[in-house]
């Protein structure tokens, strides 16, 4: 079997699973072997129940009597109650009525989950998962890869193929050369696959890691340095003029812009009517107010004659920002005829947005990939905006920036990295930093509780929804899957359906919908149609909701400070008092205090660089900040030591042998040959 070879060579991969597969971006056996875990399970031995308290374990024990099953709104709750020779546990399972028939009397079984204390004498247990013990016992010997799934496939399908491709004797091209892997105690490509896929101990785990981390950040890093040594100032051919329209809407505003913002808008005026093309990035914190200086440069585009486009993630995203400059345009008599280009418009809508930019009727632009589609042609495309892009595919990046000749390209992102990382990550664009918020900006009020304090939060939801507020609550799941001490979006909707009463409207959203039904139900939520919407980090893009006043995010610590600090910019974007609640699936000590820093401060680049200093490589089991940078291993928060090592390394490779001549650089300059690297164009990352 080749790397190369078609995901149906593998034996028990049949032409049904290999079309599942495709929905998650598998079709070669590379593929798959390059489809890391998202995280792991590690089960533990079973105890007692008389020793079960407040956390996530194992118990034997057998069902003594018949499960009594009720319905609460539109919530189906089994109760079951199971007895080993030390006490009795409660269990209960949400919408599992089957569960009545699957379980026999009197035989043993093996259930894993969260234990709450009830009072002082008694403990409970939600949804657990079941085992037969002997299948539970074999769970014991190892730690557990767990996989992102599509509806179809299981963790196991991918597990069991996985294992048949390590199984033969697949060469794998090693492309870090042996001086690299011995300087830094990398191990082995192929040991690498093994061990992150099938990890004997956390120690391996930890080495195979490392090793993949490494060769990820090394290969980007090369990319990113050659063009710089290759690249030469840009000859700016949009060179613009200053105009009155800018300063007008300045001073128009109802409240004045923070030192911050004059600093960047002056940095990139100076580029705009400078000599040289801008490539520029604003790392900006949550409410820092970067969108007011991307209109500013759009203004100061338009008022030169030419056009804007600013590309976002999400429809949601990308349809606010166009509401958003209506409503100035119409405020404050601006010169900006804009126009939304998404796929959820109707081919009709489509191509009246296509014929109104390639005729200049429009001269600002906003989008999301609809924006690079071959068929959509500019006028005079002079500047080109990409909001939060990390979360762009580089060939997305690429093709907009090549919609325009040269363009002047501004990069914006709320994504606290820390300098010291940026000006490794970005070291080819100019980089501004807006680290000051709008002086009429509430501080959110943090909180951070174990599972016990839900009652009492719901209960101060309550009071905000009576006020006229709304709630986000996040969840780490969609759905119920293999890690299931995890809170899912859709059990949660359930029970806080069949907490609170009928009048409160709850919603669930998470990145499986249809691009439509999110909208739907994001457009609901904005219009004050909901109250409390149950959600993954789907929201955490940019959704505006003024009116939400209270954020609860559920098994807090599954996630990175720096992703729940941006989690928590969806709240306090209003007048009145937000509050954001972190509650934590884990009591343990480390646990906690991480999560203490978003109590002390609201600081995205100091919580960022916070997350440096508490974050250790050891933290396996889900910690990531989702989605950022595109890496499908690598984090850079995570992995911030072996960024820097790996930055050393690349810069002295490429001074001994900066064209791979060597042949000890052999594999690596085949690997840089290729088409696919080649295509990539860095420069907008």
């Amino acid at each position: 079997m080749k790397t190369t070879d078609p995901v149906t060579n593998i034996k028990g991969v049949g032409d049904k699973t290999s079309l599942l597969l495709k929905k998650l971006g598998i079709t070669t056996v590379n593929d798959l072997i390059k489809y890391y875990p998202r995280g792991y399970e590690k089960y533990e031995t079973p105890i007692p129940i008389s020793d079960l308290k407040d956390g996530i374990y194992a118990f034997h024990g057998q069902m003594t009597k018949r499960p009594v099953t009720k319905r609460v709104r539109n919530l189906t709750i089994t109760s079951v109650y199971v007895t080993d020779w030390t006490g009795t546990i409660r269990l209960s399972f949400f919408n599992m009525p089957y569960l009545a028939n699957s379980m026999k009397m009197e035989t043993e079984y093996v259930f894993h989950g969260i234990i709450h204390e009830s009072g002082k004498t008694s403990v409970y247990c939600e949804h657990p998962k079941v085992f037969q013990p002997e299948e539970y016992m074999d769970r014991v010997r190892h730690l557990n890869p767990v996989y992102s799934l599509t509806k179809g496939i299981h963790n196991t399908t991918i597990s069991k193929a996985v294992r048949k491709i390590l199984s033969d004797q697949i060469e794998f091209c090693d492309i870090l050369p042996e001086q690299t892997r011995n300087q830094y105690h990398l191990i082995s490509l192929k040991d690498a696959l093994y061990q992150i896929h099938m990890p004997e101990d956390e120690s391996t785990l930890l080495a195979a890691r490392r090793r993949l981390a490494f060769e990820e950040f090394f290969l980007f890093l090369i990319a990113i340095y050659r063009l710089k040594e290759h690249k030469n100032p840009i000859i700016n051919k949009y060179q613009m003029f200053e105009t009155a329209e800018s300063n007008r809407f300045i001073e128009m505003l109802p409240y004045k812009l923070t030192d911050a913002q004059k600093k960047v808008w002056s940095e990139i005026k100076a580029e705009l009517t400078g000599t040289t093309t801008m490539n520029r990035m604003i790392q900006g914190d949550v409410g820092s107010g970067k969108t007011i200086v991307a209109i500013l440069a759009m203004l100061l585009a338009a008022t030169n004659g030419y056009q804007s486009a600013m590309m976002a993630p999400t429809e949601v995203l990308a349809a606010q920002h166009f509401a958003t400059i209506n409503e100035m345009i119409h405020k404050y008599q601006l010169p900006l005829h804009p126009v939304l280009l998404t796929g959820a418009l109707s081919a009709k809508e489509k191509n009246l947005a296509k014929k109104a930019i390639a005729s200049n009727a429009v001269n600002v632009v906003f989008g999301t990939h609809a924006l690079i589609q071959e068929n959509v042609s500019y006028h005079n495309l002079a500047l080109v905006i990409t909001d939060e892009q990390h979360r762009f595919g580089v060939r997305q990046r690429e093709s907009f920036a090549g919609k325009g000749k040269d363009t002047h390209v501004l990069v914006m992102s709320a994504t606290p990295i820390p300098r010291s990382l940026a000006m490794i990550l970005y070291g080819d664009m100019n980089l501004s930093v807006m680290n000051e918020l709008p002086s009429n900006r509430l501080p959110i009020k943090n909180c951070v509780v174990n599972t016990d304090y839900r009652k009492k939060a719901y209960e101060f939801m309550k009071e905000e929804i009576i006020k006229g507020r709304q709630v986000y609550v996040i969840c780490p799941m969609v759905e119920e899957g293999d890690m299931e001490h995890l809170e899912n979006v859709m059990d949660y909707r359930d029970k806080l359906k069949a907490y609170f009463p009928e009048t409160i409207r709850i919603e669930a959203l998470h990145g499986k919908m249809r691009p439509a039904e999110k909208n739907k139900i994001m457009d609901y939520f904005s219009r004050g149609e909901i109250d409390i919407l149950v959600s993954t980090t789907v929201i955490e893009v940019g959704i505006n909701v003024p009116n939400a006043t209270v954020m609860m995010v559920e098994n807090a610590e599954r996630f990175g400070l720096a992703q729940l600090h941006q989690l928590r910019g969806r709240v306090g974007r209003g007048a009145h008092q937000s509050y954001c609640i972190f509650v934590s699936g884990s009591t343990s000590k480390n646990n906690m205090e991480r999560l203490s820093v978003l109590n002390k401060s609201n600081d995205g680049f100091q919580i960022a660089e916070e997350d440096l200093k508490l974050r250790g490589p050891g933290d396996l089991f889900g910690i990531r900040q989702s989605g950022m940078m595109d890496f499908s291993i690598a984090d850079i928060y995570q992995d911030s030591k072996i960024l820097e090592e790996a930055s050393e390394e690349v810069k002295r490779i490429l001074e001994e042998d900066p064209e791979f001549q060597l042949p000890k650089h052999h594999n690596l300059k085949m690997y840089v040959l290729e088409e696919d690297f080649q295509q990539v164009d860095f420069r907008t990352i």
